[in-house]
């Protein structure tokens, strides 16, 4: 018999991964020869996949298969790139094109700090954001040798993102938060519930839930126990959000007004629906030339959007019928409370940052929204950043998804402006 031509190969491998990332683990065992079937039983197979992807966050991209011959096998790798880490997986193929052998390898990110962080001058404290079962994992980052010092909470974008807002190489939260302890701020970050509590998450909880439950009352949870740091200086604690945290971030300055100021760090004006329709659109354009299934796609998508801006439909949507299949009351949430009518109900001081090749968050709708609606407002400041990208990240022609796969730092010109916001109040 004929050896499985190698093309034959890298499709059934795709098919696998395919398989796995859907949790469809009984087809995958399907593609077993006989020996591997009794070695890894469906049920096993889950729990491999599943300790080694829990903490590793939403698919980015799946690489180009690598492949090699050993004894008569044909050894197929694919590279899984998620948020957080990568994952290598090896399929063994035999001639007949079953799997024989299978491993999964997790390639964690080694984190090298910044030039502008001082690890000598802070200490880096675990603490919790909560109590009980839904208690968070947190770390706070304390200066060392100070008698009083400023206090921030970072508060996450979207998604099931941990303490350091990890995407891939990248730990935004983590540079964020030892750059400005390195400056003499006390800064804490957490893990966002939907990362640390994800699974135990009810479908019943899941329809209920708005950007209240997942964000907002954590942050104010949050901003409570940094009041209770040993040296703090309670007057002048800060909230950063980045992305959604950004953007819901006038929202926990309307609950906690003792707050000294706000730092939104690429936060929409525009509504979430309408600028997921805009990233599709650029990311789908950005060779130039669109296939048949994306325009499919995007028109998929803007007859779901259409439809949730439509109120006929009111509260009379089915979750599948949603753009991301996020339930009616996340987005009726956030469309009764959009950001530029919050902020008119707060006077506190506020620094807002856009990074201009941030395809995201537009420079040209959202850093505009904020400019205008706020003109009138002298304890606002607002700074444009050329060269950065939605993670404030410099970069050169138009920003990228892949570009996130690129290690890098939030710009030290970042961390400047937002210390010396914190310290000239």
């Amino acid at each position: 018999m004929n050896p499985v031509p190698k093309d034959n190969l890298d499709t059934l491998s795709q098919l696998f991964i395919g398989q796995l990332l859907k949790g469809d683990f009984s087809e995958a065992t399907i593609q077993f020869d006989d020996r591997m079937k009794k070695t890894i039983s469906e049920t096993k197979l889950q729990q491999s996949w599943e300790d080694v992807t829990n903490e590793s966050g939403i698919l980015l991209q799946l690489t180009p298969t690598r492949s090699s011959n050993n004894e008569g096998y044909r050894i197929i790798v694919i590279k899984c790139r998620f948020q957080r880490f990568d994952v290598d997986v090896q399929l063994v193929f035999n001639e007949q094109g079953k799997i024989s052998g299978l491993n999964f390898t997790p390639i964690k990110n080694i984190y090298n700090p910044p030039s502008y962080v001082n690890k000598s001058s802070f200490n880096d404290v675990a603490i919790e954001v909560g109590e009980g079962e839904w208690a968070l994992p947190g770390i706070l980052s304390i200066p060392v040798g100070l008698d009083q010092f400023p206090g921030v909470v970072l508060v996450h974008g979207s998604g099931p993102n941990d303490m350091d807002e990890s995407i891939g190489p990248n730990k935004i939260f983590r540079d964020l938060a030892w750059g400005l302890a390195s400056q003499g701020i006390c800064v804490l970050r957490y893990d966002k519930m939907t990362f640390k509590h994800g699974k135990q998450l009810t479908p019943e909880m899941v329809e209920k839930m708005t950007v209240k439950e997942e964000v907002i009352d954590d942050a104010l949870i949050a901003l409570k126990l940094i009041r209770k740091t040993d040296n703090i200086d309670t007057k002048h604690i800060f909230l950063l959000g980045h992305s959604l945290g950004a953007t819901v971030a006038p929202r926990i300055g309307l609950e906690d007004p003792d707050l000294a100021g706000l730092i939104i760090m690429a936060g929409l004006t525009r509504s979430l629906e309408d600028t997921l329709l805009d990233q599709y659109t650029y990311i789908y354009n950005l060779k130039g030339a669109i296939t048949e299934q994306q325009k499919a796609e995007l028109e998929s998508l803007k007859e779901k959007v259409d439809k949730l801006k439509d109120p006929k439909y009111k509260d009379k949507i089915a979750t599948q019928d949603l753009p991301l299949g996020v339930p009616i009351a996340y987005w009726r949430d956030l469309q009764e409370n959009m950001p530029l009518d919050v902020v008119k109900e707060i006077d506190m001081p506020m620094l807002i940052l856009q990074g201009e090749r941030d395809y995201q968050v537009l420079n040209s709708v959202d850093f505009i929204g904020w400019k205008t609606a706020l003109k009138e407002r002298s304890n606002v400041n607002f700074k444009l950043f050329p060269e950065l990208n939605h993670l404030f990240i410099k970069g050169k022609g138009k920003s990228t998804p892949e570009e996130y796969n690129v290690e890098g730092h939030i710009d030290d010109e970042v961390i400047t402006t937002i210390v010396q916001f914190i310290k000239e109040l």
